[in-house]
């Protein structure tokens, strides 16, 4: 079943229920989940890749990586690079609320799971700091993406948010962790880790 028709298909029985989108963060791309209320209950309908750069313009996944992974140094390759990522990530992400807007889910917000919120500057070490700017970089052209699209949104990093979560919607760790495995089941095929820590930034962003 394509994607298309799967969307078509399950938001005749959604409609009326609020929606979120829930994105695990990665340099270049993000895994995104699709999911729909009620709050108690609610209901994957949908995931994927969004892509965060564009696979043509050498550079741009990594933007601050230079030649052997060093910390990239040529301030004009970087500039270049972050236009690109700019341009793609609000392209995508455009493309992929329009697309649900247009089968009938009503998305008013989403939530971002990213691994770390560490400052960059607070890094001595060139490589582990082009991985921090990244990290940055990819979660702030999201979010920025998500605003033009009138999209709300909460930062969580993978450690906290489970613990966040479980404050948010008053279950404990281990029931949500129980509830988000079950929930890729009617997607059919593997339901990973970074799906399943989407689809739990999804479900606090319906709260």
């Amino acid at each position: 079943m394509g994607t298309k028709t799967r969307l078509l298909e399950m938001s005749h029985e959604v409609k009326p229920a609020p929606a979120a989108l829930g994105f695990r963060v990665k340099s270049g791309w993000a895994v995104a989940v699709l999911m729909a209320g009620p709050l108690q209950s609610p209901r994957v309908l949908e995931r994927r890749v969004v892509e965060l750069s564009d696979p043509d313009v050498p550079g741009s996944r990594q933007p601050y990586h230079g030649a052997r992974g060093k910390l990239e140094e040529d301030d004009a390759k970087v500039a270049t690079r972050l236009k690109t990522i700019q341009r793609v990530a609000e392209g995508s992400v455009t493309e992929l609320i329009k697309e649900y807007r247009d089968t009938g889910c009503t998305v008013r917000c989403a939530g971002l799971v990213v691994g770390s919120q560490i400052d960059p500057t607070s890094i001595k070490n060139p490589h582990i700091r082009a991985h921090a700017l990244e990290g940055r970089l990819f979660r702030t052209v999201l979010e920025d993406a998500l605003a033009t699209c009138e999209l709300r949104c909460w930062v969580v990093t993978e450690r906290d948010a489970y613990p966040k979560a479980a404050t948010a919607l008053g279950r404990s760790e281990e029931d949500l962790r129980q509830a988000v495995a079950g929930m890729g089941r009617s997607l059919g095929g593997p339901w990973r880790a970074d799906e399943k820590v989407a689809a739990l930034a999804a479900w606090v962003a319906l709260a």
